[in-house]
């Protein structure tokens, strides 16, 4: 808090103060029809400086500004404010809550939370757990769950809630007071996997819907990853509302973060797409203790002011929360400015030190510096000013934002809540750069948290001398439990809470998949092409259309999905307020607030939140939606594999396609988008069926099935992915009874001919051209017979083995292929350890041809035969292991 720079030094240039250099400079280009007029002013601006000091004329300025922006003026908005609450007192709404009964349950709750993590690591040291995160945010949540959060029966919408991943410990701490969690609950926090005579799995370490799927409705302890979740979640809320599939208005979502979280790259990527779309149901609520996991965010400068430039800047409303009500009496007498100028200008590192300090200390170096902020608070004694709260532990300012946040419209808006890491949690962790690695408290600094919540008659020294605190709960019949219970029934129920069922959608019409069993004949066509004609199919499907969600990051035009354009229309909030160039095409250029694709531009991180949010909707918003999202292959496992990894966590349903799939097919790109290794991550992840397909029927076969799987009586809660080719070949028609062997990850295509020697070749995806010529080169210049396997799923395969192996019996694999002639060759588009994966479930060697190595960009021809998987190269294996 106190100066530690002199007038003459100040810190270094802010984004503000760089941003004014830029305008200043967009100024000297204006024409000026009267300079003398306007030198006028700014000689009245000097002399005011000269007389009145930087302070009033500070003042003047943003009046004018103010009053500018009354009048309709074009002025481009400041990017921060000075170091105040946004609201000020007398703009506050009334407090409509019990304060006193407020305190004493979220002084309960605070306890619970620590006893749970402290209780974890006497069960089981170094289990972990996070007392600091709530601790600074507890009064953040607790006026949220009494006046805000509404439940799942309420009328309208429920609002969703994505909660900051460490502070799930008061999260289920708030629980148990409701009833929904016991002390045994509360107990097996971090230990899932069972507890002693039952199946009942313990409480997670974050949220995490996939481990506690009632409970938790997002998972966000990946950092970055909520936030972004968050925006495209709340967009998700207004595109149902729009393109006519819910009722009344769009659900409310609240991010809750950190303040260090958002340096996360992923948890600014979507703010201006929030402001873009006018998303006034979402409010971030960031937590600003003003420290990161080991120290503080920005202790040379104001993370406060930083985040306000962001989000102003983005086109958010902010209201900056940052001091408690026992503040406003001294700024009321802050008549120089002086108060507010000496805030501005301490840097965080110093806020964090003196949140540490005795009265005395912060009187000395703070206050006295200047001997009329001494004269500001020479009436409170040093206890009172060290009890001047942060306005994050405030509840009426808190409302006051919050309430003003609700009722913002056409845009969305930032809660920046200044508070202290680990409030009330004692001076050994209260505002510590080790605070966030605490998780054991003593004898004494328990007894310490008990005498700062007020607790003494609920818990005395004897019951905390080994260690061990006792969870408190409330009678059912105390004013707590009622004001607890009854606030949120007015609200309609529990909070977070998860629908763990959606509804089960129509299957589509037939019609729908037949035309790709018969094939194409004479003519060529990619399983890219065929894809995009199943997915017109399926969007003009009178049972399912409406549901589909096309999703894909700028790059429609490249998979041929610019047909669907203008049939369909491009999701816009605004619609289309210009004439496109190709307005007079067939083809055009169509947005609209009613349209169906997600366009989402160079964002693959927005697309992938984009298809958790649609994939979730079953749950989320009780409507189905069924995500397409088309990008290259190697942009989605390799570029946004945590989010992918989310997906699953979120238990979001969908189909990802990862097109111009393969090392070899994307002519003249090269190395950064070659793809040879998606289907070995995709392997590794357990809620993610993973297929690679060669043939346009295989393609809807697999389609067809996700649809039934996911969205029908099944209600299997994974994710599809699919690699397609841009590679034109003729499109065999299906074989007879291929169904089950495509699903099940092989089946044979073709079987040898007679011939007096014979073998087999596996192949799959991009490479079945090359496998398909090398089998006709081997009968015909050769004289051996070659039975050719498609295998559409290694994974699949591998899992199914993996199953039958520990039950002992007959793997699928082993079954398919126990007949199968000669040596085995598999040949694959991926690096080698992609068919490697079944290599230990049959019963001779298996030879394969991949492309390891890293991308280069030539023909085709040439890459093939450089890594050694054309037909020559099959060839040559082939009859080297006859």
């Amino acid at each position: 808090m106190p100066h530690e720079q002199s007038d003459s030094e100040p810190l270094a240039e802010s984004v503000a103060e760089v941003a004014e250099l830029v305008v200043d400079g967009v100024v000297h280009q204006l024409v000026d029809n009267d300079p003398a007029a306007t030198d006028g002013w700014i000689d009245a601006l000097d002399q005011t400086i000269d007389t009145y000091g930087p302070n009033r004329a500070r003042l003047i300025l943003l009046r004018l500004l103010e009053r500018s922006r009354e009048r309709g003026v074009g002025i481009p908005v400041t990017i921060s404010t000075p170091y105040l609450n946004s609201i000020p007192p007398e703009d506050e709404p009334a407090y409509p809550g019990d304060r006193v009964i407020e305190h004493r349950i979220r002084a309960l709750v605070r306890w619970n939370a620590v006893a749970m993590v402290i209780r974890a690591n006497a069960r089981t040291p170094g289990v972990g757990g996070h007392l600091a995160t709530y601790a600074s945010s507890a009064s953040l949540y607790e006026v949220g769950f009494n006046h805000f959060f509404r439940g799942p029966a309420t009328d309208g919408p429920a609002d969703q809630v994505f909660f900051q991943g460490h502070a799930s410990p008061g999260i289920y701490a708030r629980a148990f007071l409701e009833g929904r969690l016991d002390e045994d609950d509360l107990d097996h926090f971090r230990a899932e996997v069972g507890r002693v005579g039952t199946d009942r799995p313990g409480l997670s370490s974050y949220p995490h819907p996939r481990l506690m799927p009632a409970f938790w409705q997002f998972p966000t302890v990946s950092m970055g990853l909520g936030p972004l979740a968050a925006v495209y979640q709340a967009r998700h809320n207004r595109y149902l509302v729009d393109r006519g599939l819910v009722d009344g208005p769009p659900a409310r979502v609240w991010c809750f973060v950190g303040d260090g979280e958002m340096d996360e790259p992923e948890a600014i990527a979507g703010l201006r797409l929030a402001a873009r779309e006018h998303l006034d149901n979402l409010t971030f609520v960031v937590c600003c203790n003003l420290q990161r996991l080991d120290g503080p965010v920005r202790g040379n400068g104001k993370v406060i002011q930083e985040l306000e430039a962001t989000f102003r800047g983005s086109g958010w409303n902010v209201l900056k929360v940052l001091w408690g009500s026992k503040w406003d009496p001294l700024f009321a007498a802050d008549h120089d400015g002086v108060l507010v100028d000496a805030l501005t200008r301490t840097p965080d590192g110093t806020f964090q030190r003196l949140a540490t300090s005795d009265g005395a200390t912060l009187r000395a170096e703070f206050f006295d510096v200047d001997a009329r902020l001494g004269e500001i608070v020479a009436h409170l004694s040093d206890d009172e000013l060290q009890r001047l709260p942060r306005g994050g532990h405030d509840s009426q300012k808190i409302y006051a934002a919050y309430s003003a946040a609700v009722h913002q419209e056409g845009r969305p808006t930032a809660v920046l809540a200044h508070t202290v890491k680990g409030w009330a949690l004692g001076a050994r962790v209260e505002a510590r750069n080790a605070t966030h690695q605490i998780k054991a408290m003593g004898t004494a600094e328990l007894v310490e948290l008990r005498d700062r919540l007020g607790l003494e008659l609920l818990v005395t020294e004897e019951e905390l001398a080994d260690g061990l605190p006792p969870y408190l709960s409330l009678d059912e019949a105390s004013a707590e439990h009622r004001y607890l219970i009854g606030h949120r029934q007015a609200l309609g129920g529990s909070v977070p809470s998860r629908r763990t069922t959606g509804e089960a959608l129509a299957s589509p019409s037939m019609s729908t998949f037949e035309e790709f069993e018969a094939g194409t004949g004479t003519a060529k066509a990619s399983t890219t092409a065929a894809f995009v004609k199943l997915l017109r199919n399926l969007l003009r499907d009178p049972t399912i259309g409406p549901r589909i969600v096309p999703i894909v990051p700028d790059e429609g035009r490249t998979f041929g999905l610019d047909p669907l354009f203008s049939e369909f229309g491009i999701y816009s909030a605004v619609g289309q307020r210009y004439v496109p160039v190709d307005a007079s095409l067939m083809l055009t250029y169509r947005e609209a607030t009613d349209g169906q694709i997600l366009e989402e531009g160079i964002t693959e991180a927005g697309a992938v939140a984009a298809f958790q949010a649609a994939g979730t909707s079953h749950v989320t918003s009780g409507v189905a939606t069924i995500p397409f999202y088309l990008f290259y292959s190697m942009f989605g496992f390799q570029r946004t594999g945590d989010s992918i990894w989310q997906l699953g966590d979120a238990r979001a349903r969908g189909f990802l396609l990862g097109g111009t799939a393969g090392r070899t097919t994307l002519l003249g790109e090269g190395l950064q988008h070659q793809d040879g290794t998606s289907q070995l991550f995709a392997a590794a992840y357990p809620y993610v069926r993973a297929y690679d397909p060669a043939f346009a029927y295989e393609t809807a076969a697999i389609v067809k099935r996700g649809i039934s799987e996911m969205f029908g009586e099944e209600q299997a809660d994974v994710t599809y992915y699919l690699t397609l080719s841009n590679e034109p070949l003729h499109q065999p028609a299906k074989p007879a009874g291929a169904d089950e062997g495509i699903l099940a990850g092989l089946y044979r295509f073709r079987t040898a001919a007679r011939k007096p020697q014979q073998a087999t070749i596996l192949f799959s995806g991009s490479i079945a051209g090359e496998a398909l010529a090398a089998a006709e080169i081997l009968e015909e210049e050769h004289d051996v017979g070659v039975a050719l396997y498609s295998v559409t799923s290694y994974k699949e395969i591998r899992h199914e083995a993996m199953l039958a192996t520990r039950a002992g019996r007959q793997s699928y694999v082993a079954e398919v292929l126990g007949g199968a002639p000669g040596p085995l060759v598999a040949v694959t588009d991926y690096v080698t350890l992609v068919p490697m994966q079944i290599a230990g479930f049959i019963d001779r060697p298996l030879l394969v041809l991949g492309t390891d190595g890293v991308g280069m960009s030539d023909s085709r021809e040439a890459l093939r035969a450089h890594f050694g998987v054309d037909a020559r190269s099959i060839v040559e294996t082939v009859l080297g292991a006859l």
